[in-house]
């Protein structure tokens, strides 16, 4: 496998990093820790999390995880701050009271004395950006966080970020981590070119479209019981439509011809993007983890690539995943 460098760092890190959305609620503690165990054997070495995912759970799991004997040399570990974790004013944001008391609690819940990567789950528009970098700063100089970064932002915001890191001594994000996949291409347009210009590493999520990728959802509009449109409704269900799914059903044939799973495909394409330093992938069961394990040493063929591109061109989009992120405009129609 070839591990790649992780922006303007000098920390390598494989193709494909582990999400834990699922750790937690579906799938259970004893389940979690043997996917955990399977990414790291095959040279997975970055793990992401949050402290909202399952109510911080999934983080209180991968604590438990090195307790019991997982490698914390092996794992760089991401984790990220922003969304609200109780119902005060201040337990939620970017403000430096809540960075630093969030900080402290991820740490407690990780059962580690520091955060690789630490990211801020989404932009602020209240909370000026020097006060975070500053907060952020201050946790690394305390040894409490290695690197910095920052998820779904717009790519202004970004650049907002860099040039204030710049302007005045903070430090700087290495990172953002966007929602891409086939179905939604839009950071094409900005995000991309400036990640590649200023030496920042993408780590995208939903590469497989919450699974419309991988062929799980009918086309006739059914949703199956154990997918998350159907478990957890609102944000995902509102991210499913009719083109999305044909599309997702066209990329089962181009896997078969090809000899892939949909969702070997999928993780491929985003894996070989220009500009991706590792997609996040969250599989709910090991046997999901360890069909993707594969991906790992592929790349993806320039025939294969026109063909999804015939499919929904690059920049454009027939799904929306940026529904979460207080920012984008939602597609129309």
């Amino acid at each position: 496998m070839e591990y790649r460098l992780l922006g303007r760092t000098g920390v390598r890190v494989a193709p494909l990093a582990l999400g834990t959305l699922n750790f937690g609620m579906p799938t259970t503690a004893e389940e979690s820790i043997r996917i955990l165990h399977i990414a790291v054997d095959h040279g997975i070495n970055i793990v992401d999390t949050a402290n909202t995912y399952n109510d911080g759970e999934s983080e209180r799991i991968i604590g438990a995880a090195f307790r019991q004997g997982l490698s914390r040399r092996k794992v760089f570990l991401a984790t990220k701050f922003f969304n609200p974790v109780g119902d005060g004013p201040n337990e939620q944001g970017a403000s430096r009271l809540h960075v630093m008391q969030a900080c402290e609690d991820s740490l407690r819940r990780l059962q580690t004395d520091v955060i690789d990567l630490y990211q801020m789950h989404r932009p602020s528009f209240e909370v000026p950006i020097d006060e975070t970098l500053s907060a952020l700063t201050d946790l690394v100089r305390q040894g409490k966080v290695r690197y910095i970064g920052c998820s779904t932002f717009p790519a202004w915001k970004v650049a907002e970020a860099l040039l204030t890191s710049e302007f005045k001594g903070y430090a700087r994000f290495v990172t953002e981590q966007p929602p891409y996949n086939l179905l939604d291409r839009r950071i094409e347009n900005e995000l991309v070119p400036l990640a590649s210009a200023f030496g920042l590493g993408l780590l995208p999520w939903s590469p497989l479209a919450q699974g419309v990728l991988a062929g799980r959802y009918p086309e006739d509009g059914s949703l199956p019981p154990e997918s998350r449109a159907a478990v957890r409704g609102g944000i995902y269900r509102d991210r499913l439509n009719r083109r999305g799914v044909e599309i997702g059903a066209r990329v089962v044939e181009l896997a078969r011809e090809h000899g892939l799973s949909a969702a070997q495909l999928a993780l491929l394409w985003v894996k070989d993007q220009p500009g991706v330093t590792a997609p996040i992938y969250g599989p709910r069961t090991p046997a999901q983890l360890e069909e993707s394990l594969p991906v790992l040493e592929m790349n993806l063929a320039e025939d294969l690539r026109l063909s999804l591109d015939e499919l929904n061109p690059p920049g454009n989009a027939v799904a929306d995943f940026h529904n979460t992120s207080r920012w984008m405009k939602p597609l129309s129609g």
